[in-house]
């Protein structure tokens, strides 16, 4: 699993040189999130698609 400095840097190479650092901040938060809810589907599972329409349709 990659470091976290090695995540940076390459969200970092990713983005256009004119990237304020709000769009850097907003990017980090973003692959913050993607992360924590990769963890949580690992650690909790998932609800299959036919799950989901059930549970909606209640």
């Amino acid at each position: 699993m990659p470091t976290a400095i090695t995540e940076v840097k390459t969200l970092l190479d990713q983005l256009p040189e004119n990237s304020q650092l709000e769009d850097i901040q907003y990017h980090l938060y973003v692959m913050e999130k993607i992360q924590r809810g990769l963890q949580r589907a690992n650690d909790e599972g998932t609800v299959s698609q036919v799950e989901v329409e059930q549970r909606l349709g209640e």
